[in-house]
């Protein structure tokens, strides 16, 4: 049993910083989002984000990215769009 305990609030902003990670991978080029190595699951569910043209749907949808992203580490993530933002696409 986790024995770390994580306040309401708490849970709930790592929810939405893991959804900003996900609006941020919705935006980039194919290219770019190929080399980060992402899983197959969550690769398909930022396709999808980005065919979907309805607000509400989308915003369901990055909800969906979010999820997905608790199931793996975003460190990587985060330093690779980092490297990205900052012009230095090798790892």
């Amino acid at each position: 049993m986790d024995t770390e305990y994580k306040s309401r609030t708490c849970k709930k902003n790592e929810a939405r910083a893991l959804q900003r990670l996900g609006e941020q991978l919705v935006a980039l080029p194919f290219g770019q989002l190929e080399a980060l190595d992402l899983p197959d699951e969550l690769l398909t569910a930022i396709e999808l984000a980005r065919r979907i043209r309805s607000h509400g749907a989308r915003r369901r949808q990055i909800q969906y990215i979010g999820a997905l992203m608790r199931h793996i580490d975003p460190r990587p993530i985060k330093a690779a769009l980092d490297r990205i933002r900052s012009g230095n696409l090798r790892k």
